[in-house]
């Protein structure tokens, strides 16, 4: 994750954390990313969440694989630890991480290259084992670092830079990660922190593999009005089927209130947020609703974002594999390694 150095200048008003850490320690090197790109406002949403959840970064491990995206984790949490894979590879690296230490907080950043071509079978895996880790897909329909190739999410009708009209329909992430038992599905939009950071912060925390699809366009190959991940597109065909926002585990707060209106509610720190209903048939609790609605959406040519799905209680890998709650680097060396004799005794089972 080869990157410029940010000089690193911290202003003595700027806000702390309960770690006592400024935002400006959750940042890493300096982009290098084309001026405008949609992935360089995602990095500043990740940044923002980390640090408004108080997380240490030494206790973050980013993974990515091959793309413009996959050079995203280079631009935040440069205290954290990271690995950058082989193009595709990114989920089997995360799962042996997610084995090794149950205490790191994963995040996986991809791209629509990456993760639904080459690496299609891995990520459709990971979902699959439920893999406890946070996995963004910077989605733009494009090839951007090879010059602009239609990707796979590239939608049927779409226009390249130079013309050329795509005729293959997409692979839609959200689709598929719902039809192979994701327990959290959302999309948002790079343009739309206000939505984004919450989603962030919401997937961090979930307990199991959370999908968060971002339109990311990209400005140099597929930001023109032919494009149906443009920045103008996304913003006149996007629609919010859920307003959230997120709140750290502690009692419930409860509030009843009728479609269309907007509460006020205080949150246990004192701060208020805003609660909008603005769709009565949408249910992100219900799979095959949730999934009826977003294709009818897209029918209509629009773009649902928000959290789209969520299930609790679904086990983790941890859970179906039950693998032991201490970190494999804080075991003994007698249990990491039994010896000669307990290697003889586990053979002579298979004898």
């Amino acid at each position: 994750m080869t990157s410029i150095a940010k000089p690193k200048i911290v202003h003595a008003g700027l806000r702390r954390n309960g770690l006592g850490l400024t935002i400006r320690d959750y940042e890493g090197g300096m982009s290098t990313l084309c001026a405008g790109c949609g992935h360089d406002s995602i990095t500043a949403a990740i940044v923002q969440a980390f640090f408004e959840l108080d997380v240490p970064p030494h206790r973050v491990a980013k993974m990515s694989g091959i793309g413009c995206s996959s050079k995203t984790p280079a631009y935040f949490l440069g205290a954290s630890h990271g690995f950058n894979a082989v193009h595709g590879r990114m989920p089997s690296i995360a799962t042996g991480a997610c084995a090794a230490n149950r205490e790191l907080y994963l995040i996986g950043v991809s791209g629509d290259g990456d993760s639904l071509s080459i690496g299609l079978g891995q990520f459709a895996h990971a979902v699959r084992r439920n893999l406890d880790m946070l996995y963004v897909i910077e989605n733009n329909g494009v090839y951007g670092l090879t010059k602009g190739q239609f990707s796979a999410s590239a939608d049927v009708g779409s226009k390249a830079k130079r013309g050329e009209e795509n005729r293959q329909p997409p692979i839609d992430p959200v689709q598929m990660a719902m039809a192979l038992g994701g327990t959290f599905v959302a999309r948002g939009f790079s343009g739309d922190k206000e939505q984004l950071v919450p989603l962030i912060k919401a997937g961090l925390q979930h307990r199991g593999f959370a999908l968060l699809d971002v339109l990311s366009p990209c400005v140099t190959f597929n930001d023109h009005e032919d494009s149906t991940k443009s920045y103008a597109y996304t913003r006149a065909y996007r629609r919010a089927v859920v307003h959230a926002d997120f709140i750290p585990s502690r009692q419930p707060i409860t509030a009843e209130y009728a479609e269309g209106e907007v509460l006020s509610v205080e949150l246990h720190d004192g701060s208020r947020v805003l609660l909008r209903k603005v769709s009565k048939d949408y249910n992100p609790n219900n799979r095959g609703a949730a999934i009826d609605y977003i294709r009818a959406r897209h029918r209509a040519g629009e773009i649902v974002t928000g959290l789209l799905y969520m299930a609790e209680g679904d086990p983790d890998l941890h859970g179906v594999n039950k693998t032991v709650a201490t970190p494999l680097n804080e075991l003994p060396f007698d249990m990491l390694c039994p010896g000669r004799d307990a290697l003889a005794a586990l053979q002579s089972r298979f004898r």
